[in-house]
């Protein structure tokens, strides 16, 4: 499949591309490298950190925060003028070690050109999809970083938190983990809820953001998460989700908390083939399997 999307490649229109490696995460730099490495053997038009009146613009993350804080105006500016933005970012497969590529957005606001897509490329991952088990008794509520452009017009983080406490209350009284985001911890009063803990995410690896999550998966009973990557993991360790459409997971997910007694487990295995599609290890970006079908994307629906 990817072969032949790769020789169909190269007879595309040319496209004028704005790539911005300066403004990415430190994790950023072999991943644009690579990517600019296959764009320069095709021949593509490029500008580097700068907008030459470009066709699209490919950034890292829409969480506007710290290095990637000016991709916020590039965004903006790309997406006032009808252009689309190529968002590159952290995988959830395979963290630090695949990285996700979609056309403007991230999650499944994104489109990662993957309506066609097989079974040949999960098991690449390696990855064992555990059997459905609620391995305990907690519901476990996921925070994520409320400077991502995902979180725009939504409630504080921890207002939000509070909701979907109260919201549960509504129908179980299982106690509460509250996990913020490991970069984005928020001060909630716990002492207002019964049975209702904060635990912070702890290092377990020599990275900025890899924690204990599988650990604390052990004693879950399901996991409420928007939008991220905790929800991937969690579907894939066999534990029920409550999220919401912009997260990768609502095709298996649960959407009302009114279920959380009795959460649905679907069938996973399509689910997961068409994530498979999603992420791409450094090498596959070099040589060019991803943007052969963004690319495509891109001149069928995209650019004008």
């Amino acid at each position: 499949m990817e072969r032949g999307l790769l020789e169909k490649s190269s007879t595309f229109i040319k496209m004028k591309i704005a790539i911005f490696p300066q403004n990415g995460s430190l994790n950023s730099r072999p991943v644009f490298n690579a990517f600019i490495e296959h764009l320069r053997s095709k021949g593509e038009n490029m500008s580097i950190n700068k907008d030459e009146d470009c066709d699209v613009a490919v950034i890292w993350s829409v969480l506007w925060s710290g290095r990637m804080s000016a991709n916020r105006e590039i965004w903006n500016n790309f997406q006032e003028r009808n252009k689309p933005v190529v968002v590159m970012e952290v995988g959830g497969l395979k963290r630090n070690s695949t990285w996700k590529i979609g056309i403007n957005g991230i999650n499944r606001d994104a489109d990662f050109a993957n309506d066609k897509f097989d079974d040949k490329r999960w098991p690449k991952f390696n990855i064992e999809m555990k059997p459905w088990k609620q391995t305990g008794n907690t519901i476990i509520i996921c925070g994520q970083h409320d400077a991502s452009h995902q979180w725009r017009e939504k409630p504080s983080m921890n207002d939000w938190v509070e909701q979907q406490i109260i919201e549960i209350r509504k129908y179980s009284d299982r106690p509460i983990l509250v996990r913020p985001h490991p970069r984005n911890v928020f001060d909630l009063n716990e002492k207002k809820y019964t049975n209702v803990k904060i635990g912070k995410p702890q290092r377990d690896l020599n990275t900025y953001d890899d924690t204990d999550f599988k650990k604390t998966l052990k004693s879950a009973w399901a996991v409420i998460n928007y939008s991220s990557n905790p929800a991937i993991e969690s579907v894939i360790n066999g534990i029920p989700v409550f999220v919401s459409e912009s997260s990768l997971c609502y095709d298996v997910g649960n959407h009302s908390l009114s279920k959380i007694e009795n959460p649905t487990m679907p069938e996973r295995q399509q689910w997961a083939n068409k994530l498979a599609y999603t992420e791409w290890t450094v090498s596959e970006i070099r040589e060019g399997l991803p943007w052969a079908r963004i690319r495509q994307r891109l001149e069928e629906k995209y650019i004008r």
